[in-house]
């Protein structure tokens, strides 16, 4: 609502800067999972677009081919990248190098969310200039957490030297073959084997993985909120950010007796 924006990420259009490892499965998950449109991807020799959304992984295997964007079928190219940061677009990713938005640029930034997946990418007066603006930024400090939080998940595995879910695969297994004939039973029909197979099948790693993060993000956006509407200092949420970050160190210090 904040950004001008409603209902989920189906249709909307994005733009990333960056097809690395960062852009491209942001814009992978956006657009096969959500429905998003990349209407522009911005690479070092220019700005690829198409506003009926871009093949991802065709142009990403295009990029890794021929060491460029430029000359895709799909799409219309222009050797001027930065020109891409400009583009009419509801969300604007930029996950490739910091300081690419700036004083210089910042007035004519079109998105009404950048989302910061690269490291500083948005320079101080720059942000000072969006906010002004009304256009919301998703700071790195919380954008670019997935990484570390799965890290984290990974270093609890290693210590329990036992993979997720494993202990509760095969009762999720039977209990989804138990509603599976149920369903049969009451309807008197047979449940088509592929959409069986995805009612009995236990939670796969990846997974649990997966739902672990979504659920570690959403608490962290919620905290960002809360914030932001219980102190009318902060105005947005990388400051928002940073006052959640020295208080959680602060306590940890207390935690530990160190004053």
């Amino acid at each position: 609502r904040e950004a001008g924006l409603d209902g989920d990420l189906d249709g909307k259009r994005i733009v990333v800067q960056g097809l690395g490892n960062v852009g491209y499965h942001a814009a992978k998950f956006l657009s096969e999972e959500d429905g998003a449109r990349i209407v522009a991807v911005i690479e070092r020799d220019g700005v690829l677009m198409n506003e009926d959304g871009l093949p991802v992984e065709e142009v990403y295997r295009y990029m890794v081919e021929h060491r460029a964007v430029g000359g895709f079928p799909g799409g219309t190219f222009d050797a001027d990248g930065h020109k891409g940061l400009e583009l009419p677009c509801d969300i604007l990713i930029p996950a490739a190098l910091e300081g690419q938005i700036t004083a210089d640029n910042a007035g004519r930034i079109q998105a009404r969310i950048v989302a910061e997946a690269a490291n500083g990418p948005v320079t101080s007066d720059a942000d000072d200039i969006l906010r002004q603006r009304g256009v919301v930024v998703l700071p790195d400090a919380y954008m670019n957490s997935g990484g570390v939080v799965v890290s984290y998940f990974e270093w609890i595995r290693n210590i329990g030297h036992i993979r997720f879910g494993r202990m509760q695969r095969r009762h999720d297994e039977l209990r989804g073959s138990q509603y599976v004939a149920l369903l049969e039973e009451h309807t008197g029909t047979r449940v088509p084997g592929e959409a069986k197979a995805r009612l009995v099948g236990g939670a796969r790693e990846i997974d649990l993985v997966r739902s672990g993060l979504d659920d570690t993000m959403r608490l962290a956006f919620q905290e960002l909120l809360q914030l932001r509407e219980q102190d009318p200092r902060i105005e947005d949420y990388r400051t928002a950010a940073f006052a959640i970050a020295i208080k959680k160190i602060s306590r940890s210090y207390l935690d530990l007796g160190v004053y």
